[in-house]
Formats: C-alpha cells, sequence, structure tokens
C-alpha cells in the first residue's frame, strides 16, 4: 500500500525564517544565544561518534554521496561490518568522550534480515552504556518497531535540503518518501535525527525552506545536523565550491532559533571549518559535534583538535 500523504503545517513559514536569514549577524547571534541560553547550558556540547557499518555500493543517485555505486569516487562497496567489530568502535568512541554512536549503512532501505544484525549492534552498544542511533535509509513500520525493541534512541534520516530543490540533487527517492520515514521513526516512539546539506548550489530560500519545513514537522528533530557539503570527485557535485561560513552560520542560527529545544550538530564539513568559524558556530547555538576522524568516508576534525578547542574556549562535553 502506498504511505498516507504526511502534512508538514507551517510552525514556521519559509518568509519568516528567511527574514531571520538576513538579520544583521550580530542581531542573528544575540537572539539565538538567547535563545540557546534558555534551553541549554552554553558551555556544554554533546560528543556523538559516526561508524560507517556498512560503506558504498548504494543504488541512490544522491549528488554529494561518494557511497553511490553509479558514481566513481574511489569508494569500494563493503558488507556489513562484524558485531565485534562495531562493539570496539563504540568502546573506544566512549573512551575518546563520546555519549552516543551512529551507525550509518549505505542501503536504500534495508532487508529485514540486515536488521537482525543491525538490532544486534544496537543491543551491544547500549549495554556500554551509550545512546545509539542508526541511519539505514527508508524504513517501513514494521521495522522502525523492530528497532524501537532492540534500544535504538535515534534514528537520522535527513531531508537534506528544501522541497523545491531536493529534485536538482536526488531522483531516486522523493521527498515524500523521507517525510513517511521520518513518520514511522516518531509513530515507533524513536528519537528523530533530521537536518541538510548547506552548499549544494541552493539558494538562501532554499536554506529557509529547508529550516521551515524541519521547524514544522508534527514534532521537533531532538538532533539537527548541518552539514557544509563535501566536495568528492566523481559526485555530480564533486566541483562545487565551499560554503560562505558566515553563511552557514546564519543557518545554524536559524535552525537554533526556530527548533529552540533540538540538539544543533555540526556535521560534515566540519574539517574545513577554522577554530573561529566553530566557535561562531557554538555562539549561533550549536551545541552538539561528532567525534573522531571520519564521517561515514569523509575527514573529520580530529579528536585533540576538538580538546584543544574546547580547552581555548572554555567549553566540555556534555554529560
Amino acid at each position: 500500500m502506498p504511505e498516507s500523504h504526511v502534512e508538514v503545517k507551517p510552525r514556521w513559514t519559509r518568509a519568516a525564517v528567511a527574514a531571520l536569514l538576513a538579520l544583521p549577524f550580530p542581531e542573528l547571534l544575540f537572539r539565538a544565544q538567547s535563545v540557546h541560553r534558555a534551553h541549554f547550558d552554553p558551555t556544554q556540547v554533546q560528543i556523538s561518534t559516526l561508524l560507517s557499518i556498512k560503506t558504498g555500493g548504494c543504488p541512490e543517485d544522491c549528488g554529494y554521496c561518494p557511497q553511490a555505486a553509479g558514481y566513481e569516487t574511489g569508494t569500494p562497496a563493503s558488507r556489513l561490518m562484524a558485531l565485534e567489530a562495531v562493539l570496539a568502535a563504540a568502546k573506544a568512541a566512549k573512551e575518546s568522550g563520546a555519549a552516543r554512536f551512529c551507525m550509518g549503512a549505505a542501503w536504500r532501505s534495508p532487508k529485514d534480515h540486515d536488521l537482525d544484525s543491525v538490532c544486534a549492534m544496537i543491543e551491544g552498544v547500549k549495554a556500554l552504556g551509550l545512546e545509539t542511533c542508526v541511519t539505514l535509509g527508508m524504513l517501513s513500520g514494521p521495522q522502525t518497531a523492530r528497532l524501537k525493541a532492540a534500544g535504538l534512541d535515534y534514528y537520522n534520516h535527513n531531508l537534506d535540503t528544501s522541497p523545491e530543490y531536493y529534485g536538482k540533487v536526488i531522483t531516486t527517492r522523493t521527498y515524500q518518501d523521507r517525510l513517511d520515514t521520518l513518520t514511522h521513526v516518531r509513530d515507533a516512539g524513536i528519537n528523530v535525527c533530521c537536518g541538510g546539506i548547506i552548499g549544494m548550489g541552493e539558494d538562501i530560500d532554499d536554506r529557509a525552506g529547508l529550516i521551515a519545513t524541519l521547524a514544522s514537522l508534527p514534532t521537533l528533530p531532538q538532533s539537527v545536523p548541518i552539514n557544509a557539503l563535501v566536495a568528492v570527485a566523481g559526485t555530480p557535485l564533486g566541483g562545487s565550491a565551499p560554503a560562505d561560513t558566515i553563511a552557514f552560520i546564519r543557518v545554524i542560527a536559524a535552525a537554533r532559533i526556530t527548533m529552540p529545544t533540538s540538539y544543533v550538530r555540526l556535521s560534515a564539513g566540519r574539517e574545513g571549518l577554522s577554530d573561529e568559524a566553530q566557535a561562531l558556530c557554538f555562539m549561533a547555538g550549536a551545541n552538539s559535534i561528532f567525534h573522531g576522524e571520519r564521517l561515514l568516508t569523509t575527514k573529520n576534525a580530529t579528536v585533540s583538535r576538538d580538546e584543544a578547542l574546547f580547552m581555548k574556549l572554555g567549553m566540555r562535553a556534555e554529560g
């Protein structure tokens, strides 16, 4: 049966978000920091670690993704990792200060037999005292129920960009497909991790459309990863120029203002941000990062660099 249409009611309109993005930069940061302080300790940052448990060979055509089977990016396809290897990585992540362990598999959607192994990973990571998150592609209602029964805390499924720009980046699944999966996740009682990517050729109106859509979901996403495009040779977006840093920080601030109780995470592309740019992101309301030297297949800031930055800023890991 086809999925029922999910209506996104505008808690925040695109015009209202566009007005935020157009504010003078000092005013925008002041508003974002004021909202942030009303809900969070501004000196604390939630730490997550992301591991690719099944890399490459994905049949989707996401224009930014080196794991798409149709692109020549030098990313080999691999099988699902063994449970013992995943748990060893989770233990190392915990020792490095991570509170949440995220596992990503390059699938369009998992087969039911794949979930047997993933559920065992979730149970094992939970037993180590870590929060769990997975990103596995599109899900059905029964599949989300299985993940919930295994103890999954968060499911990541990004909207990537605005509804209008989406078809210029991805053609193998629709925006509605993504909204339907998010509905299954919410209905199962799993926390939603959902954000987007900046720097794919979208304009300011598209950025406003992404934030307005996220902020108008039936329940605010508990985590909102904001990614800066990492241009990978061989992908359709491989020749893209880096996103403007101030424009990126404006999106962070808009996410904080429109989703005041959500964790706003600096995700892909953080390795290319200077310490000063990251400090401004934290001032704009970002309060979560991915720890570790790789994010699935791309580079990330090193743990030692993060520790040095926190020391300079007088900030610390949450918990």
